[in-house]
């Protein structure tokens, strides 16, 4: 069995739906890649110490928004649990907890609605234990080996994530503090250059503005991780902006 890459992609809110632009993008992607055998989903909306899995078998997503209209409410995405996977994380990692009633949230289901229609690919949600970046690089050096079976394993934040100095609009132009962290973020990537990307609070422009928290570069470091063993090849699959932040997105292998 081939090698899987490992992605970390911008997810988008709710909205990203109506985006004919970004959804076309999201599709023409999957299109491209080896279908998974199963998927493992590290989003920016699930952050439980210690780390912890969701349910193994198809149960309600989380609608973790609001405010919004009803037809996002109503959105289903009944994709098959995944026990075997679930397996191997706990083979991989120590200390795996579950919580069999947590369903998949936004940050999952938005991309995956998208990318696999369908819904007849097994998935499983893993809940990032720290926000600590070296921490989630060890979490994915130890996931990789999962790659070898088929399993995708996605990273679902934004690039840059400041919902306070958003756009008016979906087609806004990037404020200067969104180019600059988005544009360093795309060479540090390319150039493999993963200890400035640990060290981004430190080393990147405008970072503390990009993401003044930092939930939603974080699952990045879970897909460095994932390639950091045998790295064959990273490169940016989505550029652009969506209210002024950046919704890059990446293919790592």
């Amino acid at each position: 069995m081939a090698r899987m890459p490992a992605l970390y992609l911008s997810h988008g809110a709710p909205p990203l739906a109506d985006d004919p632009v970004w959804t076309g993008q999201l599709s023409r992607w999957s299109a491209r890649l080896p279908r998974p055998k199963a998927i493992l989903m590290v989003s920016a909306h699930w952050e439980e110490a210690p780390l912890t899995i969701g349910a193994t078998r198809t149960v309600p997503l989380v609608y973790d928004f609001w405010g919004f209209p009803q037809h996002y409410y109503d959105v289903r995405y009944e994709a098959p649990g995944a026990p075997e996977l679930a397996a191997d994380v706990r083979k991989l990692l120590p200390d795996v907890h579950q919580e069999e009633q947590r369903g998949l949230d936004h940050g999952a289901y938005v991309p995956l609605v998208e990318m696999y229609p369908d819904a007849d690919i097994p998935v499983l949600q893993m809940s990032m234990p720290t926000l600590d970046p070296a921490r989630l690089f060890e979490v994915g050096r130890s996931l990789a080996p999962l790659r070898d079976q088929g399993v995708l394993i996605v990273g679902s934040g934004f690039t840059t994530h400041n919902l306070r100095e958003m756009g008016s609009g979906p087609d806004a132009p990037p404020p200067a503090w969104s180019a600059e962290f988005d544009a360093w973020t795309d060479r540090a990537v390319a150039s493999g250059d993963v200890d400035s990307l640990l060290d981004f609070r430190v080393k990147a422009p405008a970072a503390r503005i990009a993401h003044p928290r930092t939930e939603h570069f974080a699952p990045l470091f879970v897909t460095l991780g994932a390639d950091a063993d045998a790295p064959a090849g990273r490169s940016t699959v989505i550029d652009g902006y969506w209210f002024g932040l950046a919704k890059r997105s990446f293919q790592f292998g």
